[in-house]
This record gives C-alpha cells, structure tokens and sequence, in this order.
C-alpha cells in the first residue's frame, strides 16, 4: 500500500505517466489474484492514468470487482470495513462517468443510482462531500442529455 499511496502521490502531483508506469508495474507483482484491497485501490486509480476511456472504464471494472472479492471474514475487520464501503460511491461514480465518456447513458444512470445509493458510507469531510458534490454534477448531467 506504501507503494501504491506514493504512486497515487505522483498522480494527485500531475505526472500521470510515472504514476501510470509504477501501476502498470505494481499491478504485474500485484496481478488478478493477489489481495483485493490493494488490487481495488490500484485499479482504481490506474483509470485515472488512462487515456482512453475504454481503457479507463476496464480499469474502473477491475477495481470495482476486487472490492466485490474481498471476503466476509475479512469485512468483518472494521476498519477495512468502512474503507471499503467508503470506496463504493467513488467507484461507482467512475463507472458512471466512464459510460458517459462512451456515449452510453442507460449504462451511465445505473452507475450513478448505484453512487448515490452507496454514499451513507461517506463521511462528511472534504472528500465525502467531493463525492457526493460529484454525483451531484453527474446526475444533472445525465438528466439534460
């Protein structure tokens, strides 16, 4: 996870390629079947780095199923519990906005009920209002197209 955050780091800083480069070779140790939360968390910001969206939107795809995979014994630890839950709203989100990107907007709609539905796991701090600030915008979105 250290490596993962310091990639993050590179990314949220702008230089989207190293962060890219350092996915693309975390992800080659970390791979399908290694753990699901590190596999979630890199997956979902390894969408960020892409730059096309059918490219993003199997990223977001991978992450979104890593988080499906962890298992119960392993929610039942609560602090990766609320981490995880926390996550749903922000993974769902960037489907939603990847199904945009692709002009499939049926697809797109259900990814942002799914976002919305999931955002009592958010807390309300500046990155659970940015999520639900971003849902907001999404939706309005969806409803002038």
């Amino acid at each position: 996870m250290t490596r993962i955050g310091q990639a993050i780091m590179l990314l949220h800083g702008g230089d989207r390629e190293e962060a890219r480069n350092r996915f693309g070779a975390l992800w080659s140790e970390i791979g399908e079947v290694g753990d699901p939360l590190h596999r979630c968390t890199l997956a979902h910001y390894m969408a960020d780095t892409q730059d096309d969206p059918g490219d993003e939107l199997a990223w977001d795809l991978r992450a979104l199923s890593a988080a499906e995979g962890l298992s119960e014994e392993r929610l039942a630890r609560h602090q990766e519990a609320l981490a995880v839950r926390a996550f749903y709203p922000s993974l769902h989100l960037n489907l939603a906005a990847d199904y945009v990107k692709l002009h499939r907007p049926e697809a797109a709609r259900v990814h942002i009920e799914r976002a919305r539905a999931a955002t009592d796991a958010l807390g309300d701090d500046g990155y659970g209002n940015g999520v639900r600030s971003a849902i907001d915008r999404l939706e309005r979105r969806l409803r002038e197209e």
